[in-house]
């Protein structure tokens, strides 16, 4: 059942225009599966994914025996580490969407970016008023997934409201459910869009 949601929702993602030519990757795992989650495999084209597009690995990345001749994300290592940090999560979604790219350019020094007053905000787990402030990390961009996950951890405490973005590639949502992570990800793509778009008009 899992694995028939999560397609939905990834051509969902898709049909936004969030998974330009095959990049994206997606996760999730069930609560009896604590030493392994189900992955997006590399270069599969999103617009036409099935339940055959997933593989099983091991959190620290390894596939399953099943899957040894398979190839899963290369950000792999990512969901690894949420996995690992943030034992309750049972998602993980990442898009490459224009906003999330555009966005932290045009702030380009900032190592976070804040949203204010939106209702929207109320979308993550424990915001309950628009009346504050949020913020979203930035993460400068790498290949190298060990180095990404070294600066992740380095900046743990700030990786509070189950986002964070990666310069000039996307953002990474997560939740304790697979519906809590696509809630999760809509505000935050909400939120990076309406700030885009102010930014544009001054």
């Amino acid at each position: 059942m899992e694995k028939e949601l999560m397609v939905s929702i990834i051509k969902g993602i898709n049909s936004k225009g969030w998974s330009p030519a095959t990049s994206t990757n997606y996760s999730f795992r069930t609560a009896d599966e604590n030493q392994t989650f189900t992955i997006s495999k590399s270069g599969k084209d999103k617009q036409n994914f099935t339940i055959e597009d997933f593989m099983e690995v091991g959190l620290n990345g390894e596939p399953t025996t099943e899957f040894e001749n398979e190839k899963s994300s290369a950000e792999t290592l990512i969901h690894c580490f949420i996995y690992k940090k943030f034992p309750s999560t049972k998602c993980i979604l990442h898009t490459h969407s224009l906003p999330s790219n555009i966005l932290p350019v045009i702030r380009s020094n900032y190592k976070q970016i804040v949203f204010e007053g939106y209702e929207i905000i109320k979308g993550i787990k424990g915001q309950n008023s628009h009346n504050t402030a949020i913020h979203l990390p930035v993460f400068d961009n790498t290949q190298d997934m060990p180095e990404l996950c070294g600066n992740l951890n380095e900046r743990l405490t700030e990786l509070t409201n189950f986002g964070f973005l990666i310069f000039k590639h996307g953002i990474y949502a997560w939740g304790d459910t697979i519906f809590e992570a696509k809630r999760h990800l809509e505000t935050w793509e909400f939120l990076l869009e309406a700030e885009l778009t102010i930014s544009k008009k001054q």
